[in-house]
């Protein structure tokens, strides 16, 4: 399939950016669409289309703007199988995988369409007589929303579905490589029936320049954006100088640790969820697996075994568990973690190489006898790569999995309630798993991350906050 999409949705309009740029199948290496490829001066027609739809969507009651948003729930439904086709060509997951997010991006939009009509503000008990406290929360304003590749759609309805629920206008700026996904979102929201100006779309080939735009423009009030650490700081950067809101969904090193006590099949079968899911290029999958020395042989066997039945190929191929990375450049980046990693000594034990001949594939690998000298225990590699380290105690494999600058998602497999109790308190990271390997498939969980990995939360209750100003107000009458 190819798709040719050159046009931006800016104030209601599908307009020309005057050039478009194309969009590759990571499986092949073949063009799959093009996109409009905008300017800084498109992005200031976006801000300033959502600029001025502000007061009026502000102010449009909360059952309307559900009903809205209950709308594009049902588009986005009834077109799962085409979105899903359209994100697989363009980022390469396996096509169930595929629809599994489009299902998840839908059910985000459901969650806000209903959270939308319970936004409350409080009555607070004054200490004066003649007073009366009020709390009102209100929408923050404009927001730029600066999505990533490797869930096209899930990161929009993320973020897109609360900012409009709260009451906020949305610039979207999907990530280059995957902007099909998110051109396909914006036309379903449009047939839904937005107001003009409420929901715009810039692609961009350009992100840099387009981005600066939508960080440091005064009318923008707010930007939320899923994406690497270095780039969160950028951003987090160009902020400041106009105090915006910032919500930061950044990289992450997970660990996941397996105590001697834990149901080894269990926690091998949890290795695989979490650490091959999307070919590894999650922010919250597996990056470092420690094993108690007293079951590490079992273990990495055991792991060995299950990870030779997974299948690598295109996303459309039936059967297929581990598709493509996004690039080369992703591609080298594995290939030089695990060239670095057997430098040092560790053993390999299935995979461990690129994948065909044609295409950014790379095999299923496990490695064993990993230390900390290695990149691949301190970098998140973001590839189909768990490395085995081994630990003697609690306290040691706790302070291994805390040294690290991220704070996303860590996972521990263990039958102890004492030890559940003082691993979940003490571990610094904004997810735990415990044994879980797929804690963020509720979409009414607070997400995100400590540390270097992020700011604010998504999703649930929680996730429209960000988008929501607290104004307090003291009435004082004779």
């Amino acid at each position: 399939m190819t798709v040719d999409s050159n046009k931006l949705f800016i104030n209601g309009d599908w307009i020309s950016a005057g050039g478009t740029f194309p969009i590759h199948d990571p499986a092949t290496g073949e063009i799959v669409g093009y996109a409009a490829d905008a300017e800084q001066s498109h992005a200031l027609l976006a801000v300033e289309a959502a600029h001025t739809a502000f007061p009026t969507w502000s102010k449009t009651p909360a059952p309307k703007r559900s009903a809205l948003l209950y709308r594009w729930y049902e588009l986005i439904m009834e077109h799962r199988d085409e979105i899903a086709t359209l994100l697989t060509c363009e980022m390469g997951k396996p096509f169930p995988e595929a629809k599994g997010e489009v299902s998840f991006a839908a059910n985000f939009v459901l969650w806000y369409a209903e959270e939308a009509k319970r936004i409350y503000g409080d009555t607070v008990p004054s200490n004066e007589p003649n007073k009366r406290i009020t709390v009102l929360r209100q929408p923050v304003g404009v927001v730029s929303a600066i999505t990533p590749w490797n869930f096209p759609a899930a990161m929009v309805t993320r973020k897109v579905a609360p900012a409009l629920a709260a009451g906020c206008t949305v610039i979207l700026k999907p990530a280059e490589q995957t902007p099909l996904t998110a051109i396909r979102l914006v036309e379903l929201a449009e047939v839904a029936g937005f107001p003009a100006g409420v929901f715009n779309l810039v692609t961009t080939s350009k992100p840099a320049e387009v981005g600066n735009v939508l960080t440091t423009d005064p009318r923008v009030r707010k930007v939320t954006f899923t994406g690497s650490t270095e780039v969160g700081k950028l951003l987090y950067r160009q902020a400041a100088d106009t105090i915006k809101r910032v919500s930061l969904e950044l990289g992450g090193h997970a660990p996941f640790i397996v105590f001697a006590d834990a149901e080894i099949d269990l926690a091998v079968q949890g290795v695989i969820a979490s650490k091959y899911r999307n070919a590894g290029q999650t922010c919250i999958c597996t990056n470092r697996v420690y094993v108690h020395e007293s079951i590490a042989a079992s273990f990495a066997e055991k792991l060995r075994q299950a990870v030779s039945t997974l299948q690598v190929g295109p996303g459309m191929k039936e059967g297929v568990h581990i598709g493509p990375l996004i690039d080369e450049h992703a591609l080298a980046k594995v290939e030089r973690h695990v060239e670095d990693a057997l430098a040092k000594g560790a053993t390999l034990l299935i995979g461990g190489s690129r994948e065909g001949e044609q295409g950014y594939f790379f095999q299923a690998t496990v490695l064993n006898h990993a230390t900390e000298d290695m990149q691949i225990a301190t970098e998140e590699t973001f590839g189909p790569v768990a490395p085995i380290f081994t630990f003697q105690s609690e306290e040691e494999v706790l302070a291994r999995a805390n040294d690290t600058p991220y704070g996303l998602a860590a996972y521990f497999y263990t039958r102890d309630i004492g030890r559940v109790t003082r691993m979940q308190e003490n571990l610094e990271y904004g997810i735990i798993g415990v044994n879980d390997p797929a804690p963020s498939v509720a979409i009414q969980a607070p997400f995100g991350g400590v540390k270097e990995s992020g700011l604010a939360r998504e999703g649930g209750k929680y996730g429209l906050d960000a988008f929501l100003e607290t104004k307090y107000i003291s009435l004082a009458f004779a």
